[in-house]
């Protein structure tokens, strides 16, 4: 599989799918880091290294998370806030809703995921994640991170 590169990559990168990389299969113990299948425990290890290391660390919660549909989703919820807690200046900007915010967003207090580069431009985060974002939302989003800024997402 080849592996992702960190941006900013330049105008209509492939995506992550185009280029032949996917998700480990569940319960196999493996996940996908950079478009490779490492240990889940290498994987956070890593997700944990970037997070501490790399400026302005950002928690984006999607609707799946925010809005407590139900108690999987309440508790994901506690579970990120407990990482934010743990974390030195982690910031949360939240992704309340995928409706385009026009004619201007306020990138300090929320993530548009029709342009979430600028967000991520704007407040100069070098890594982040999203949680409780819809896939097809998530894949655009991730697209155009790694199209424009250098965050490790």
């Amino acid at each position: 599989m080849p592996k992702l590169e960190l941006g900013p990559i330049g105008l209509l990168p492939p995506s992550a799918a185009a280029m032949g990389i996917f998700h480990p299969e569940k319960g196999s113990g493996m996940d996908l880091v950079e478009g490779e299948h490492i240990p889940t425990d290498e994987a956070i290890n890593k997700a944990a290294h970037e997070i501490l290391t790399r400026r302005n660390p950002t928690l984006f919660p999607g609707p799946m998370v925010l809005w407590g549909w139900n108690e999987e989703a309440m508790h994901k919820a506690e579970l990120a806030m407990d990482l934010v807690r743990e974390v030195p200046g982690m910031n949360v900007i939240p992704m309340p809703d995928y409706r385009p915010i026009y004619p201007k967003i306020d990138p300090e207090a929320v993530i548009n995921p029709c342009h979430p580069n600028l967000t991520i431009q704007h407040n100069k985060i070098e890594t982040c994640i999203l949680i409780g974002v819809h896939c097809h939302f998530a894949n655009i989003t991730l697209k155009m991170i790694r199209a424009n800024t250098n965050c490790y997402t």
